[in-house]
């Protein structure tokens, strides 16, 4: 079904338009097609941070760690968990980063799983999640089995099923592909995994604030995700991990890097390490209490909103925007699913010219992104992004691709 390429129409009848002022730059003529790798701040994060700085450090210095820092990686975990993951209280733990976290889980989930010697994952992975596989199964002694996947698609069940079997102990798999924007199919994935006996650990970077996910539905044993690209946490934010319940009550999860705050009793400074109950014990160190300020603004908004209305603005954005390439950009290859129900928040367009497309638009405040080979990525942040901007983005894209 094709839809109306009027931008101002689509504008106005958005019925989550007026969310689009609360965001930091989003009035200003420069047209943002990159919210999927660094999400615009809140105009809210701005007064967030004078009124910690003056408030909660400045006035209650260090009894803010016993009034609300402390435990703030976890109600915070609970309410993102809540409002975008699919999951129940006492899971989800903010800090670190995407690829600290990695390496805690997918440490963690072979030595859960003792015997099996091999980890699965697809050879077009985002690069952290590959090489943190290959420094574990070198760690390890573990064997990786690789994927290959098409370039518009990831990870499918009819791939993976023939890579399982008696000696896999983890598949890595991202919800969405941070290529081509493919959105796999997690519940049949984790199904096949466990029919092996082996774990799954979730990328959620490409789909948390965009896409809705049911961790606990598809039981999903791990996940991990950052939060400053949908979830406009800024750069540097810290990611999240989620552990499912049923391991944390078994004391089968056993991440490797042990800190004094995730320690049983933490002001204890005892000789020797007891891990916390629950999931407090994936946090190590001290947490990123200023780097969560912008997050918390962010899950604010997104309960306010709600996951559902993001995802349906979310599939208007990427829809309309294959529309205007297919009229517009018929040079351009799409290599992301043409299917919204298998379509993440990006769309990628391939050409052999697109990296001096790219660094062209970018001198005229046009800001897709750029991914190897070829590929020109549109991030459309469903709440700051409106449909005129995509419109005077392809437009751009055309007219650089045509000089």
């Amino acid at each position: 079904m094709r839809v109306t390429l009027d931008a101002a129409a689509l504008d106005a009848a958005d019925p989550l338009v007026a969310h689009r002022d609360r965001f930091v730059g989003a009035a200003s003529p420069l047209v943002y097609l990159d919210g999927n790798s660094l999400g615009r701040p809140l105009r809210a994060t701005e007064d967030r941070i004078a009124r910690f700085v003056a408030e909660e450090w400045g006035g209650r210095l260090i009894r803010g760690w016993d009034e609300r820092w402390f435990e703030l990686p976890l109600t915070l975990g609970d309410r993102l968990a809540a409002a975008t993951l699919g999951a129940a209280p006492g899971q989800t733990a903010i800090g670190d980063s995407t690829t600290v976290l990695l390496y805690k889980l997918v440490r963690a989930a072979v030595a859960a799983r003792p015997g099996r010697r091999e980890v699965v994952i697809d050879v077009d992975n985002f690069p952290t999640d590959r090489y943190v596989v290959e420094g574990v199964a070198k760690e390890c002694g573990l064997t990786i089995r690789w994927l290959d996947v098409e370039a518009d698609r990831g990870v499918t069940p009819e791939a993976l099923a023939p890579a399982l079997n008696d000696d896999t102990a983890l598949v890595v798999v991202s919800h969405v592909a941070y290529k081509s924007g493919f959105m796999a199919d997690v519940a049949e994935l984790t199904r096949l995994t466990h029919e092996a006996g082996a774990w799954i650990l979730v990328d959620l970077c490409h789909s948390s604030g965009a896409v809705p996910v049911e961790l606990d539905a598809w039981q999903v044993d791990l996940a991990v995700g950052c939060t400053y690209k949908y979830l406009n946490g800024g750069p540097g934010s810290p990611a999240f991990g989620y552990v499912a319940e049923r391991h944390l009550d078994a004391d089968a999860f056993h991440q490797p890097v042990q800190g004094w705050m995730g320690a049983a009793d933490p002001f204890a400074m005892g000789p020797a390490y007891t891990p916390a109950p629950g999931i407090r014990r994936l946090i190590s160190g001290t947490p990123p209490v200023l780097g969560m300020l912008a997050l918390e603004d962010m899950v604010g908004l997104l309960e306010e909103v709600g996951i559902e209305a993001v995802r349906a603005k979310s599939v208007a954005l990427t829809s309309y925007t294959l529309e205007l390439v297919d009229r517009d950009l018929p040079e351009v290859e799409v290599v992301s699913p043409r299917d919204a129900a298998e379509r993440g928040g990006h769309v990628t367009l391939q050409h052999p010219r697109m990296r001096e497309v790219t660094a062209a638009l970018w001198e005229r405040d046009v800001l897709p992104d750029f991914r190897n080979p070829d590929g020109l990525r549109i991030g459309l942040s469903p709440l700051s992004t409106s449909f005129t901007e995509v419109a005077q983005g392809i437009a751009a894209i055309g007219e650089t691709l045509r000089n």
